[in-house]
């Protein structure tokens, strides 16, 4: 086995695996510190993962992909991950979040709508006022006072993110428009949006946990609804209308 030790949303896990590509992905993130907890990678892991991907196309209509037993790997680590930040109140969001002079904006939308496309609309508009935190999979510390957004090695196919924290502004749900329109939305309105983005647990317990801080994350920051085309007046109505 492989180990090392990563820092990732200021907890320290202790990676044990078969590979050695998990830990080329997690390089950012690499820590001397004492581990808080531990995840283990089994054989048995790498075979869920090949199941759950085949299961996953057949379900969309697509043909099973033979995938490297170092990619299943590397699922089967950001699973375990996933599930266990939720211990420290932490949620792992499926999502494009961006930071604008040190607080985060979240992005997130069905699979194809446009995310990454947005926010590199806003590093356009906004220059090297406009970082990106995670493009893909960021963890969300929650709490009732407010929510930090983590840069996490998950951070998408053009693997743009940074190791950093920031607190969360706004979370807005995208949709594709002919007009740009921004408009805040309730709990209620974003809710099945919210469930369907977030990283569930297997785990009953830890689910219900989940659930609990979607609930406190949806009265911690503000929700909204942008109607958008991909140009990039886009960035513009979509910044004015949050900041």
């Amino acid at each position: 086995m492989i180990t090392k030790n990563y820092k990732i949303a200021d907890h320290v896990v202790e990676i044990c695996s078969i590979y050695s590509e998990v830990h080329e992905y997690c390089a950012d993130y690499r820590t001397d510190e004492e581990p808080e907890y531990t995840v283990t990678i089994s054989a048995e892991d790498i075979e869920y993962e090949r199941s759950r991907s085949a299961r996953e196309s057949e379900v969309e209509g697509l043909p099973v992909r033979n995938y490297r037993d170092s990619y299943l790997e590397e699922l089967a680590v950001y699973r375990k991950i996933a599930a266990k930040m939720t211990d420290f109140d932490t949620i792992l969001f499926h999502g494009s979040v961006i930071a604008v002079d040190g607080k985060g904006y979240l992005f997130t939308a069905k699979s194809g709508t446009g995310k990454s496309t947005h926010t590199r609309l806003w590093r356009e508009y906004l220059g090297e006022r406009a970082v990106m935190v995670n493009d893909d999979k960021p963890l969300l510390y929650v709490t009732e006072s407010g929510v930090i957004a983590y840069g996490t090695p998950y951070n998408g196919k053009h693997r743009l993110g940074s190791n950093i924290s920031v607190p969360l502004k706004a979370l807005c749900i995208l949709t594709r428009a002919q007009e740009n329109s921004i408009e805040p939305v309730t709990r209620a309105q974003a809710y099945s949006m919210l469930l369907q983005q977030v990283y569930r647990p297997a785990d009953v317990k830890r689910l219900q946990k989940t659930l609990a801080l979607i609930d406190t994350l949806t009265d911690s920051v503000m929700l909204y609804r942008l109607g958008c085309n991909m140009d990039i007046s886009a960035a513009k109505v979509a910044y004015e209308g949050m900041r």
